[in-house]
């Protein structure tokens, strides 16, 4: 999706609006700075945007970390359990699955588990288990929910993303890519917002 940075702004810098900010936890060193860049590149360009995240490390706390430089009222995450990365969690609003009632959101059920490698465990946690290897689905839930939301929650608007792009749109990232491209949900990686970061002269 070819898009330029004040195009991005001019579209979506809207009441209500609420785009990703999110991608791969391995991020290569060279990189780091630009994911904060474009975070607090964001945040001072737009006033309206709600930046929401899943609050894990890597992409995640890089992107967040930009953005809380400058408003830090601005930043969603939604995490798979209560506590969560807590000391590292720069949000203004925290939302846990745990608060999520899923029997209520069949759609996020359905969404999470196109994810093949772990739709049993969506069926376990679902069904009440709590262990090691079930809460992983914890995270593909997760996952789902920060594109679609819940009847509760909105759903996004646009999602950015830093991705591998050796092995394009897998694991947890490539989940979100998938459930956002599923629900004509736009989005773009670092081939795309690298560019904004030239344009904007950072």
């Amino acid at each position: 999706m070819k898009l330029t940075l004040q195009e991005f702004i001019d579209a979506y810098d809207k009441d209500g609006a609420i785009v990703l900010l999110e991608g791969k936890r391995k991020v290569e060193p060279e990189h780091r700075e630009k994911l904060v860049a474009l975070g607090k590149l964001l945040a001072t360009r737009t006033h309206k945007l709600l930046f929401r995240s899943g609050n894990a490390d890597g992409a995640d706390q890089l992107f967040c970390s930009g953005a809380a430089v400058e408003n830090p009222q601005r930043i969603q995450v939604i995490t798979p359990y209560s506590g969560h990365r807590m000391k590292s969690n720069l949000a203004h609003e925290t939302i846990s699955l745990e608060h999520v009632d899923l029997a209520g959101e069949p759609e996020v059920v359905y969404q999470s588990k196109k994810n093949v490698k772990t739709v049993r465990l969506v069926d376990k946690y679902i069904a009440g288990e709590r262990d090691q290897i079930s809460i992983k689905a914890a995270y593909i839930i997760r996952d789902t929910i920060k594109a679609i939301g819940t009847s509760d929650i909105k759903p996004a608007s646009f999602g950015i993303f830093y991705d591998d792009l050796n092995e394009p749109m897998s694991g947890g990232t490539g989940h979100t890519m998938k459930v956002c491209l599923d629900n004509n949900i736009p989005l773009i990686d670092q081939t795309t917002w690298f560019c904004w970061l030239t344009e904007a002269n950072v």
